[in-house]
């Protein structure tokens, strides 16, 4: 039977028990092996050397291999308890790490491992609790995403199958105003089923790199975005001006503009005093940074950690009523950031500047 079935066979307890009778079946058969080499040379050399009779050669070789044997069996046994001890030591780590991946696997998320050891134990040990604090967080993200999700589909569907239900019963006529409000209702939930599968899309990649990049000019791709909002602006009797600085970066062209017109559609849809609407892009030592600024109700310093999150709006200009779905600048803080960019805002009086920053290669 090959030895590590044997092992297996008479030590089944588990990895440390295998180990040690690994080490033991080694380290004995080395000091044994080590033990009769030096127990035959030793006999022979002084039986060659001719200075005992019989009697005193047998009496020597009994001697030696009884001081042999009892420094074979000292060495072996504490040997043993000495690897045991040390290899329990260096093993508690990966002990750890198996009652936290049962935890886990119960469905409960366990502490961090507490990492004292060092080289590749101590890598997994680290390795394996950022993989619990990511599932951790992901859990937590996907709860409050479908928590958010049911609160913000719950009020257009409450309000549509209000009036359905009030025109089945023919408690109310419609009228042109009535169904132009139905279709708002209905519009909205399908703007916020794109935008999910859109954030979607965009947050199934943020932790690899997005591989389909092309080459695009920046001063480009912003004024195909402007020219898509002329019509508007001319409507909203808002001007625009426009300063770019031409730069070639390998990006997600469709990604970028998305992000550009989200900015820009903000800017329109809260404009709110005097003044124009601008648009920069600035290249830099390291980096492209476009910006948006517009006049607007002033966001709140204490306000603008959020304003990048999911479903978050602000009280007083950011409402379901006149407000969007909550998500475009969610969507546009994953898209820059899939392309290791930067992304944030400014307030300076009543001018809010949202921008974001590309790193140049």
């Amino acid at each position: 039977m090959p030895l590590h079935k044997w092992i297996k066979s008479v030590f089944p307890k588990g990895f440390l028990w295998q180990l040690s009778a690994l080490n033991i079946v080694i380290v004995a058969s080395a000091i044994i092996l080590s033990g009769l080499a030096i127990y035959n040379t030793a006999c022979f050399l002084v039986d060659a050397m001719g200075y005992l009779n019989d009697q005193q050669q047998r009496q020597f070789n009994s001697i030696l291999f009884n001081y042999l044997l009892i420094f074979a069996v000292t060495t072996i046994v504490s040997g043993s308890l000495l690897h045991f001890y040390l290899t329990k030591k260096l093993t508690k780590p990966i002990r750890n790490l198996i009652e936290s991946a049962k935890q886990l696997k119960k469905g409960e998320y366990p502490e961090p491992v507490k990492n004292t050891a060092q080289g590749e134990v101590g890598e997994l040990t680290a390795h394996f609790n950022g993989l619990i604090s990511q599932l951790k967080a992901n859990d937590e993200g996907r709860q409050k995403l479908v928590s958010d999700i049911s609160h913000e589909l719950r009020t257009p569907l409450t309000n549509l199958n209000g009036y359905l239900q009030a025109l089945e019963n023919g408690d109310i006529k419609g009228n042109t105003d009535l169904y132009h409000a139905l279709h708002k209702e209905s519009k909205r939930l399908t703007d916020i089923i794109e935008q999910i599968e859109l954030l979607k899309e965009w947050g199934d990649v943020s932790s690899r790199p997005y591989s389909d990049h092309d080459e695009a000019d920046m001063a480009n791709l912003i004024e195909q975005c402007i020219a898509m909002f002329q019509w508007k602006l001319k409507q909203e009797h808002l001007k625009i001006s426009v300063k770019t600085d031409p730069c070639t970066l390998s990006l997600h062209p469709e990604g970028i503009q998305q992000v550009i017109t989200n900015l820009i559609e903000n800017a329109i849809h809260y404009y709110q005093g005097e003044g124009s609407i601008s648009v920069k892009g600035k290249l830099g030592d390291r980096f492209y940074r476009v910006s948006v600024s517009g006049p607007s109700e002033k966001i709140p310093k204490e306000e603008q950690h959020g304003i990048f999150e999911r479903f978050y709006r602000l009280d007083t200009s950011r409402s379901r009523e006149t407000g969007g779905s909550g998500l475009g600048l969610a969507i546009a803080k994953e898209i820059i950031e899939q392309h290791n960019g930067k992304i944030g805002l400014n307030t300076e009086a009543n001018i809010n500047t949202f921008w974001f920053e590309l790193p140049i290669p």
